[in-house]
């Protein structure tokens, strides 16, 4: 039974628990039976040594691992529930007592949710973007799609330009010497794609075919490779050929290929409406990321680290999963990038606590609004979900389960009610939609020239 709770900090609570003499008789008596089964003694048949010989041999002790494994985890889930905690992590045990004839006493401290002092969450001031999408956007978006269906054309004259994928032959040299991993040849890159040392891209803008270049650049202090990290090198280059990118032509024929439309008015009518929804979505997604800022600013808690670390080891997942959809496993970006998983995981960590605080003032928010969430609810989203992977919601819902989904579901709604209750009681001032340049890098209004030259022919 639970004989005591203390809190210890915001975070962690230590409870005190009792089990009653009898029962650690009987567990006591349970472990003999198991562990006397394994003990050979002179003079005694294998399992049949008498418990007293047993314990004046090996000491009480060999049988209180058994017998602690029998008491302590139902006594420590009836605490919980008598003492109503719902522990984040896993539990610290300390041993005060064991032994026959005597109650077992032992401590155990758990991690909790710590309590949130909320700030104003109802009546916060906030901007909200007007959503527009014009003509301009929607042409660079079609111009962009025409990148990536772009054609690379060899170039016999005409210096190398950003954007055209070079092949070369290099060899560095620092202080005056060959390095490892500084020679190739007919290596393919692409101008402009900063995958090179910085400033290695950039002088082979202007070169011609068949020219040798000597290129200098400095290796980053913090470059992977500790021989040349911070050093000056040279690489002796030359420009085996040019490719350049040749757009398709803008037709019916290239929006057939690249779309469901069969010409260019449908393709584009499709796409403003698409793009208004996208746009729609991201002004909603910064109002609601400015109001949850506010109230996390104005609010007070304390981070528990085990929620911290689940929310990197969720990002980190996110990384690998990104990784693989990219053909590349954690390890292989781990050796390109010169990190660590340990450092993968660190730079990470600023932007988890910035979550974890969020969450927990989202939850303590649900909390003093009282917000649940109806099974009804829960079917009606993983029917939603049904729909869009045209799949039956029953099956679904069984994977869910089976899963363990269910009632990561449920808090995903729940909190987002809560989102949707701060954003109700907002006062929401509409702005207009400051437009950035279209595309870094390139002159918006040459791109649009382009575009409506093609749109004439």
């Amino acid at each position: 039974m639970l004989k005591n709770t203390e809190k210890q900090d915001n975070t962690k609570i230590k409870l005190e628990i009792e089990v009653a003499a009898a029962e650690v008789d009987t567990a006591l008596a349970k472990a003999y039976h198991k562990v006397v089964k394994d003990v050979n003694l002179p003079g005694f048949r294998k399992g049949k040594v008498p418990r007293r010989i047993l314990e004046s041999r090996f000491g009480p002790e060999v049988l209180h691992e058994e017998a602690l494994e029998l008491l302590v985890p139902p006594a420590f889930q009836e605490a919980l529930n008598e003492a109503e905690i719902d522990p984040i992590g896993q539990p610290e045990f300390e041993l005060v007592q064991v032994e026959e004839g005597k109650p077992l006493l032992f401590n155990a401290v758990v991690e909790v949710i710590p309590e949130v002092e909320l700030g104003d969450y109802k009546g916060l001031e906030a901007e909200k973007t007007e959503v527009e999408v014009d003509d301009l956007q929607v042409d660079h978006h079609i111009y962009m799609l025409r990148e990536q269906n772009a054609r690379l054309v060899p170039k016999e004259e005409g210096p190398v330009k950003e954007g055209d994928l070079v092949t070369i032959d290099f060899k560095g040299f620092v202080d005056g010497e060959p390095f490892e991993g500084g020679e190739s040849e007919n290596y393919s890159l692409e101008i402009g794609s900063k995958s090179f040392i910085p400033g290695f891209e950039e002088q082979l803008v202007g070169a011609n075919l068949d020219e040798e270049k000597k290129v200098e650049v400095k290796f980053p202090d913090n470059y992977r490779k500790d021989d040349v990290a911070g050093k000056e090198a040279v690489f002796e280059v030359k420009i085996k050929q040019i490719k350049e990118k040749q757009l398709p032509e803008l037709d019916d024929q290239f929006v057939q290929e690249v779309s469901e439309f069969d010409n260019l008015e449908e393709m584009k009518a499709d796409l403003k409406e698409k793009m208004l929804k996208q746009a729609e979505e991201d002004s909603k997604a910064k109002l609601e990321e400015s109001l949850i800022e506010q109230v996390t600013a104005s609010s007070k808690t304390d981070l528990p680290q085990t929620l911290v670390e689940r929310q990197i080891d969720r990002m980190v997942g996110d990384l690998e999963g990104y990784l693989r959809y990219q053909g590349m496993e954690l390890d292989q970006f781990l050796q390109l990038s010169g990190k660590t998983r340990e450092e993968v995981r660190e730079d990470r960590r600023e932007e988890a606590e910035k979550r974890t605080r969020a969450n927990l003032v989202l939850d303590a928010i649900a909390k003093k609004e009282g917000i649940n969430i109806e099974d009804s609810e829960l079917d009606e989203k993983i029917e939603e979900a049904a729909a869009g992977y045209n799949d039956d919601p029953a099956r679904l819902k069984d994977i869910l389960e089976k899963q363990g989904r269910l009632p990561v579901i449920k808090e995903e709604l729940r909190i987002r009610k809560a989102i949707d209750l701060m954003v109700a009681e907002a006062n929401i001032t509409m702005v207009k939609n400051e437009k950035d340049n279209l595309k870094e890098g390139t002159d918006a209004d040459q791109e649009d020239k382009v575009v409506q030259e093609d749109d004439k022919k």
